[in-house]
């Protein structure tokens, strides 16, 4: 409700300017109200009893009152506002359904359709990035869709986006699957997994690399453990990548690419894309790692540890405990993955003026470093986006210990029973094909849409029962929502009428200026008045949940609003309905996209 706080905020600052309570920080304690049936804002009056020495029902009562005079002197007051209202120490504003509407209804005339306007802000999201070892998990996949998420709604807002993966290219990871593969033969690998009682390879993904090398990857790790030998030959060959030896780089390559497409290709069963791809040795290459380092020897903070190593030692800029040194170049004067970080963050901010960080919530220390660490070399800091971790019931999943839940096996089951559940439905109706169209969308948009739907910083337990769940706050739900505006505008045309006809005629007449006393489709009003708003504070925050939440409840209005009034009956069309149908529509549409979810049109 930007346009409502707009039009009360000056006359609510001359009321508290004469209370004298205007020093606070009221215009960001005017915020949406709790409960949507009290009102559209709210301002809580407890921070002004301190100041005047009075209850806050009190207060809040007495501002009503005040308010009250005003908005009948007012003419935007009278327009916009239909009541104001003391309740439990709050000032609640509700506004007239008839404005909100045309709010929502004019915006739509220009074809926005619940998107925001070009912000002309170049943004850079940085994700995934994960270490191209083997298949993605459940557990590395959150960071994939957490980010491709957030990428969807900046764009859904108007920003321009560039969707970034960091390449891990010189890692201890891809040193060891390098290795690996040059020294160990596929019957080697699959005694020595055996012999550690491993399960056997899934011969579903035979052919797919990223399935096929974790196994080598696995077997060195094994290997590693008890003979200290390959942990020296794998070290010496991360040395020589970090400083930049073509040789071993070519080597690396050869081992992670095959790997990385195939996580790629995974990836895109989620529809899960990537505009730019960065290797990590660009920055050894190019000498910019060499020159973060001559910097930031530089900086008022650098040390000298014993061995040669050099820090900037950060206790004075807040970092706490073991932790307060930043080590950036190593005593034989190769780079850190750290330093490199930096060299890659200053690279990332030649190409955008808001950069975004996607991170697990064990990068946090890491990330403050890299973050004083760009500060002393005159750089902005990043937006990070954290998130915590996916769990097995028996505990954190690991590619190294073979402890997980591949996304390939679940996408499978996910299709497998979404492909169940439409044939039960529609077996008679539709054939093998279009169903089986059907259900690899309902499976994919489910298995995104349980990971999107909770809160970046809450962990939770992976089950299968959850993942797969189509039933309540899901995926299908928002689907199958969709697919119903979809079947009341087919229906419309189907009886003879020119929809896009009807839309406009509806458009030029202003059909909101005269909305019928309807519960529901009030509350579908209000609730379409919050999207834009919804989806602003959600990529403010780095927070999906928030507007995959305000959807559900979209969905949900909707469908109240369907039961409640047909947009055609006895062969007339409501041009009003018509009009919010197909607003709806296109708001369902575009907010499933911008959430992964494929939005079909019909279930």
């Amino acid at each position: 409700m930007r346009e409502l706080k707009r039009i009360l905020e000056p006359h609510i600052e001359s009321l508290l300017v004469e209370l004298g309570c205007d020093s606070l920080p009221w215009k960001d304690m005017l915020t949406t109200a709790r409960e949507s049936d009290q009102g559209d804002l709210a301002l809580p009056c407890f921070p002004f009893a301190k100041i005047l020495q009075k209850p806050p029902v009190e207060i809040a009562e007495r501002l009503a009152t005040q308010f009250e005079g005003i908005k009948s002197q007012n003419t935007d007051l009278a327009e916009s506002l239909l009541f104001v209202k003391a309740i439990n120490g709050y000032l609640n504003f509700m506004a007239k359904p008839a404005w909100v509407a045309g709010l929502v209804l004019k915006s739509n005339s220009s074809r926005r359709f619940g998107r925001g306007e070009d912000t002309g802000h170049k943004v850079l999201i940085e994700h995934t990035s994960a270490n191209p070892n083997g298949p993605f998990h459940v557990g590395r996949a959150r960071n994939a869709i957490l980010g491709d998420t957030l990428v969807r709604l900046h764009k859904l807002h108007g920003n321009q986006v560039n969707a970034e993966y960091y390449v891990d290219d010189m890692g201890k990871q891809v040193g060891i699957l390098s290795w690996a593969l040059d020294n160990l033969s596929s019957e080697q690998v699959e005694d020595i997994l055996d012999s550690a009682g491993r399960e056997k390879a899934d011969p579903r993904w035979a052919d797919k690399a990223d399935h096929k090398s974790v196994r080598w990857y696995q077997a060195a790790n094994l290997l590693k453990d008890t003979d200290p030998d390959i942990d020296s030959q794998v070290g010496e060959l991360v040395r020589l990548s970090e400083e930049g030896d073509e040789e071993v780089l070519d080597s690396f390559n050869r081992a992670y690419q095959p790997v990385l497409d195939g996580m790629l290709d995974t990836l895109s069963r989620l529809a899960i894309e990537y505009d730019t791809f960065t290797r990590e040795s660009k920055f050894v290459i190019d000498g910019s790692v060499l020159q973060v380092m001559k910097q930031l020897e530089s900086s008022e903070l650098h040390g000298l540890a014993e061995n040669g190593a050099h820090f900037l030692e950060l206790e004075s800029r807040g970092i706490k405990g073991k932790s307060t040194k930043f080590f950036f170049r190593r005593g034989d004067g190769s780079s850190l993955y750290a330093t490199r970080d930096v060299a890659y963050h200053q690279w990332k901010w030649k190409q955008c003026d808001r950069l975004i960080n996607v991170l697990g919530e064990d990068h946090k220390l890491q990330s403050k470093q890299v973050s004083i660490a760009l500060e002393e070399l005159g750089s902005k800091s990043p937006e990070v986006a954290f998130y915590a971790f996916i769990k097995l019931p028996e505990g954190k999943m690991s590619t190294r210990k073979a402890n997980v839940v591949f996304m390939d096996d679940l996408l499978d089951e996910a299709e497998e029973r979404a492909f169940i559940a439409v044939k039960e439905l529609r077996g008679d109706e539709l054939d093998d094909e279009r169903m089986r169209s059907i259900a690899t969308a309902v499976g994919s948009s489910a298995v995104r849409f349980n990971i999107i739907k909770v809160a970046p910083e809450k962990g939770f337990t992976f089950r299968w029962e959850d993942a797969l769940s189509f039933e309540g706050d899901s995926a299908p739900f928002l689907m199958y929502s969709h697919t119903r505006t979809c079947s009341i505008i087919r229906k419309v045309a189907s009886e003879g009428h020119d929809v896009e006809k009807l839309v406009e005629q509806a458009i030029e007449e202003e059909v909101w200026t005269e909305i019928p006393d309807s519960e529901s489709l009030i509350s579908l009003v209000r609730v379409l008045g919050r999207h834009l708003e919804v989806l602003e504070k959600s990529i403010l925050s780095h927070s999906p949940h928030l507007f995959a939440k305000h959807l559900l409840l979209l969905a949900s209005s909707f469908n109240g609003f369907y039961r409640d009034r047909p947009v055609i009956k006895d062969g007339k069309v409501s041009l009003l309905d018509l009009l919010l149908t197909q607003v709806c529509r296109s708001h369902l549409a575009n907010g499933c996209s911008a959430l992964g979810i494929v939005p079909i049109e019909e279930m």
